[in-house]
């Protein structure tokens, strides 16, 4: 009996066992089978997420926000449907509108799969049972999938197809980015859609920067968007007031703290309408359009500028004025560009005297309207010829009638003023001598200087001959504001800047800073046109030159002050001429309007500091002549010049002839036991004695004596060279050239008090008779040496230096 009992039970306990490893089988097989399931759930989400999609940030076109370099808006543009949209990433939102959207409109959306059943369900009984205001039960990847698709949810097959869209958003997006994406693409009323947008047009502010009141605003506007202000008004309607109200009190269940801004809630919220969103510096922001469009470039939701808004008013304001006072005198259109030579940014662009006046055309960018500019080119003229050793600022040119094979050029007020230096030319704006400085050019010319810099659209050289120095050709006045600056900044070309993006680079160099500088000099010395008024601000000086078009056409005033180039303009889009278009009567005043008043809006502006050029130095000339002074110069002054390159020669306008006491005319030599004295008479070429004569300018005739040869010619020794030596050659060690130093000296006559040396014809220096100088040679070669003492008289001898290990 036991024993049958044993084996009963053991029979048991084996079933048991039996029962129990095929149960397990069984659950392991289900959890084998269930883990296989979510292997493969989660590769289908895995392969539809690496699976080739568009991102939902591309689904929709995007506005793009213009803002100057302090952040301020210029201007939000128009989507390609029409709609105000920009898209801001999820991190540059509110916390607080992002927490505030999904208590209001979803509160299980990070947990549901695209759809809540709960919220369907209830939104059925509540719509189609109950027969109440329908509600939809959508969750936001439902609404944005009505979005995305445009589709009419408010039947039940609607219905199915947003949730069947919303699961596909979700199997192939992950929930920030769909989050992200409602948030860009919610309706906020009008034409308003995303919150990037909506944050800009009703509070003037990034979504990033909102209070709590603004943040629940913006969050409860999209359940009701057709209307979020009151008609007329700016103040935010009664039923979204009391939407946003309650979503603050389901707020503060969550944020108990936030009590304190209850205050806030209490007041009335203004939101900005739509026809106050900022439309500012509208040429410039064309622009970039523009230039978007052509190069096929996407702008990108926000675009920082160079521009700065407070500058960009004080032109605008100047240019409205002065059109203003001026319309007397036909005067109806302006155009200013302000450039920062720092960083090369367009600070302001004022494209038209109105933007908004079709009578002048005002949506026309003046500035970049291809012109002829006038006389606004003769500072490269100058430039390049002290370049290419022409001239210097005192060399004495001459104005007087010329003629450059077929063409002969005029003066603008059709005079000649005869010996005038190249300073007084430039800024008197001289043709003839402009002319003949850019007939002595070679490499570059005019027009090769003009090409290499980026003067675009311009005809053949041939086509314009020296015509082009008086504004043959013609540019914009961004082009010639980039000409300017490179001046300003010693003679190194750098592209104009309007993105702050755009990078800052090293520019190419056109100009040696020394010859830049020269000219800027030349230009500072040009006086205001109210100059006699008290008008002079030496703390801050001025470097500027005017322009006028043939015919009257445009007129023209280009400079630099402190660290701004301003290029300003006066005339006709149409092209039509006006006797006012004067540069220095209609657009010189407008400049110095626009300078004044930056000086007095900013007074603390400085000239940024600028080395001094190494190879740049002053000498001591004879103002008559421009060159260096005899011991019978009368008046003398200081230039600039540029050693070894720069072209000066001993004066020999003034000469001294030893007269007969007698007969008043050149004693003959020898002049032993005769009565005699020495006077000194200006000697001037013909055609510049014949200019005095025309303008009645009184010149003393220097007196000849036929009667004998050299009559007057004072009697006195040449000077000899005792340094370089004869028949000598000079060793220069290689890696030791800078101390490679030859002595020049030379024995000189008891009369002479000054020595002035030269190395193939470009002067290195003065000294006196029995002292040295020391040159330095910079390659090996030939060269020859002269010097010539304050008489006149010379000598001169070869020099050869050779290179040694």
């Amino acid at each position: 009996m036991d024993g049958r009992g044993t084996g009963e039970r053991g029979d048991e306990w084996g079933e048991e066992r039996v029962f129990a490893i095929r149960l397990l089988k069984r659950l392991l097989i289900r959890w084998q089978n269930g883990l296989v399931g979510f292997a493969l759930l989660a590769a289908v989400l895995v392969a539809c997420r690496l699976w080739p999609h568009q991102p939902l940030r591309e689904r929709l076109p995007s506005s793009t926000a213009f803002y100057d370099d302090s952040g301020h808006l210029l201007r939000l543009t128009l989507a390609s449907d029409e709609q105000y949209r920009q898209w801001v990433p999820l991190k540059q939102v509110s916390p607080q509108l992002v927490e505030g959207v999904l208590l209001h409109e979803d509160r299980w959306y990070w947990w549901h799969p695209g759809f809540n059943a709960w919220g369907l369900l209830r939104g059925g009984w509540v719509t189609y049972v109950r027969h109440r205001h329908p509600q939809g039960g959508s969750t936001i990847t439902m609404q944005l999938a009505r979005l995305l698709w445009g589709l009419d949810t408010r039947t039940p097959s609607g219905k199915l197809r947003q949730i069947a869209h919303a699961l596909q958003l979700e199997l192939f997006h992950s929930k920030r980015e769909i989050l992200e994406a409602y948030l860009n693409d919610a309706p906020y009323g009008s034409n308003v859609q995303g919150v990037g947008a909506a944050s800009l047009v009703y509070f003037g502010k990034p979504p990033s920067d909102l209070t709590l009141p603004e943040a629940l605003t913006l969050a409860v506007i999209p359940q009701e968007p057709s209307r979020p202000l009151q008609k007329g008004g700016v103040l935010i309607n009664p039923a979204l007031a009391r939407a946003r109200n309650d979503l603050y009190a389901r707020w503060l269940q969550e944020h108990p703290r936030d009590a304190s801004f209850k205050p806030l809630f209490d007041l009335p919220l203004t939101l900005h309408p739509l026809a106050r969103l900022p439309f500012e510096a509208p040429h410039a922001v064309d622009q970039l359009i523009a230039a978007q469009r052509v190069s096929g470039e996407r702008l990108p939701p926000r675009v920082v500028t160079t521009i700065d808004l407070d500058l960009q008013h004080s032109l605008e304001q100047q240019l409205s004025n002065y059109v203003q006072r001026n319309a007397p005198r036909g005067i109806r259109n302006a155009a200013a560009l302000l450039i920062d030579t720092r960083d090369m940014g367009i600070k302001a662009m004022v494209g038209s005297a109105n933007y908004f006046d079709a009578g002048i055309e005002g949506q026309n960018n003046g500035t970049n309207a291809k012109r002829s500019p006038g006389s606004a080119l003769k500072p490269f003229i100058y430039a390049l010829g002290f370049d290419q050793g022409v001239l210097h600022p005192q060399t004495v040119l001459r104005d007087v009638p010329s003629s450059f094979g077929p063409y002969t050029p005029e003066n603008f007020d059709g005079h000649f003023l005869g010996p005038i230096t190249a300073t007084q030319a430039l800024i008197r704006s001289r043709n003839i001598p402009a002319v003949w400085v850019a007939s002595q050019l070679h490499q570059p010319s005019l027009y090769d200087f003009l090409r290499e810099a980026g003067i675009s659209r311009l005809a053949s050289e041939q086509h314009y001959g020296l015509a082009l120095v008086l504004g043959g050709g013609e540019v914009t006045m961004q082009e010639l504001g980039d000409l300017y600056a490179m001046l300003a900044n010693r003679g190194v070309l750098q592209p104009l800047r309007l993105r702050e993006s755009d990078p800052q680079v090293g520019g190419t160099r056109l100009l040696s800073d020394a010859s830049s500088l020269m000219v800027m000099d030349m230009l500072r010395q040009n006086p205001r046109p109210d100059a006699a008024f008290g008008a002079e601000n030496t703390r801050l000086p001025v470097y500027w030159k005017t322009g006028t078009s043939w015919a009257f056409h445009d007129a023209w005033t280009a400079g630099s002050f402190g660290p701004y180039v301003l290029v300003v303009w006066v005339g006709n889009f149409d092209g039509s001429a006006n006797p006012a278009f004067v540069g220095v009567d209609a657009a010189a005043p407008l400049f110095f309007q626009v300078v004044d008043a930056l000086r007095a809006e900013r007074p603390h502006m400085q000239e940024p500091s600028r080395h001094m050029p190494a190879n740049l130095k002053r000498v001591e000339i004879c103002l008559a002549s421009g060159d260096l002074p005899s011991q019978w110069c009368p008046q003398r002054g200081w230039t600039w010049f540029i050693p070894g390159k720069s072209p000066i020669r001993v004066d020999t306008i003034h000469r001294p002839l030893v007269i007969d006491d007698a007969t008043g005319l050149p004693a003959c030599p020898p002049y032993a036991d005769k009565h005699t004295h020495v006077e000194v008479f200006e000697f001037w070429p013909s055609d510049l004695a014949q200019v005095f004569a025309q303008a009645g300018i009184p010149r003393r005739k220097p007196p000849q004596n036929p009667a004998c040869v050299d009559a007057g010619r004072p009697i006195g020794s040449p000077p000899q060279i005792t340094s370089p030596l004869r028949a000598s050659t000079y060793a220069m060690r290689l890696g030791q050239r800078d101390r490679t130093a030859i002595a020049f000296t030379a024995n000189a006559d008891a009369d002479v008090h000054a020595l002035y040396w030269f190395v193939d014809d470009a002067y290195v220096g003065q000294g006196r008779p029995g002292s040295s100088l020391f040159w330095q040679a910079h390659n090996a070669g030939d060269y020859r040496v002269r010097v010539v003492d304050d008489h006149g008289r010379s000598d001169e001898r070869p020099l050869q230096v050779s290179l040694v290990q």
